[in-house]
C-alpha cells in the first residue's frame, strides 16, 4: 500500500459503509459498491485503543472456487471463468498476499464451507486484514479464537472437499453490479455492512465525503426540529 492510499484510508475510518456507499452512487459506481447478505461471525473485542467497533479497510485479494463437478458451473456475468492459477501442490491460504482482506467466492455457493480454522490460522500468520466469504464457512468456535474479522453468506458443518475445489487466486471476482478487483480497498463496517471502493476512485471518494456527510446532518437537524423531508433534502442536498 502506497503512502498516499495508506492516508486514504486512515481518513475513511471517520466514515460509515453507508457514507461510502453514498459516495460512491454519487460517483455512478454500480450498486454503490455494496456487497450484500454478509454477516459478521467474529467480531473484534474493543480495546482501550479502540473502544468503539472498528472497521476493517484494506486492499482486497480475491480467491475463487467452483463446483467440484464441473458440469454444474454456472456461467459468470458477462465473462468466461478465467484459467486457473494455482500453482500444482500448493494451497490457497499458503498464497495470501500480506496486509490484505481476502474475499473468497464460491461459485454457486454450494450447501458446504469454503474457509475453516486451519485455513484462517494461516492467512492470519501470513498477515490477512480480514477475510470476506461469498459463501459458507465452518469452525466458527475456532474462528473467533483466529482473531481476524470474518464475514460470510452463512455456514456449513462440511467442508470445501464436499463440493467445491478452488480454482484461481487475484484475479476480478463479479458479484451482482460489483466486481471486486485485487487492489481495491474493501471497507468493513461491522455495523453497517461491507462497501467496495474501487482503487481508481478512493482519492475520489475521501474528497467529496466530507461535504455529503455535513449535507446529511443538516438534514438531520431539520427533520428533527420538525422540518419537511422534502424541503431539508432541497435545501442541503447539492444536485
Amino acid at each position: 500500500m502506497t503512502a498516499l492510499l495508506a492516508d486514504h484510508v486512515d481518513a475513511l475510518q471517520s466514515y460509515s459503509a453507508c457514507d461510502i456507499s453514498d459516495a460512491l452512487l454519487k460517483l455512478q459506481v454500480p450498486s454503490a459498491g455494496a456487497l450484500v447478505d454478509l454477516h459478521l461471525y467474529t467480531p473484534q473485542p474493543a480495546t482501550a485503543a479502540t473502544p468503539s467497533p472498528r472497521k476493517t479497510i484494506a486492499p482486497a485479494s480475491t480467491v475463487l472456487f467452483t463446483p467440484k463437478d464441473s458440469s454444474i458451473v454456472p456461467p459468470l456475468p458477462d465473462t468466461s471463468l478465467p484459467e486457473p492459477n494455482i500453482p500444482p501442490g500448493s494451497h490457497y491460504a499458503d498464497l495470501t498476499t500480506p496486509g490484505s482482506i481476502v474475499f473468497i467466492c464460491d461459485l454457486g455457493q454450494r450447501t458446504n464451507a469454503v474457509l475453516g480454522g486451519i485455513m484462517a490460522r494461516r492467512m492470519k500468520i501470513l498477515g490477512a486484514k480480514g477475510v470476506v466469504v461469498k459463501g459458507r464457512i465452518r469452525d466458527v468456535a475456532e474462528l473467533g479464537e483466529v482473531g481476524l474479522p470474518i464475514w460470510a453468506s452463512g455456514t456449513s458443518t462440511a467442508g470445501a472437499g464436499a463440493g467445491s475445489k478452488v480454482h484461481a487466486i487475484n484475479i476480478p471476482v463479479r458479484i451482482g453490479d460489483v466486481t471486486v478487483k485485487p487492489g481495491d480497498i474493501m471497507f468493513c463496517d461491522p455495523v453497517e455492512g461491507i462497501v467496495l471502493i474501487p482503487q481508481d476512485l478512493v482519492g475520489k471518494v475521501v474528497e467529496i465525503l466530507p461535504d455529503l456527510v455535513a449535507a446529511e446532518e443538516k438534514i438531520v437537524q431539520d427533520v428533527s426540529a420538525g422540518g419537511k423531508v422534502s424541503e431539508a433534502m432541497r435545501k442541503h442536498r447539492k444536485p
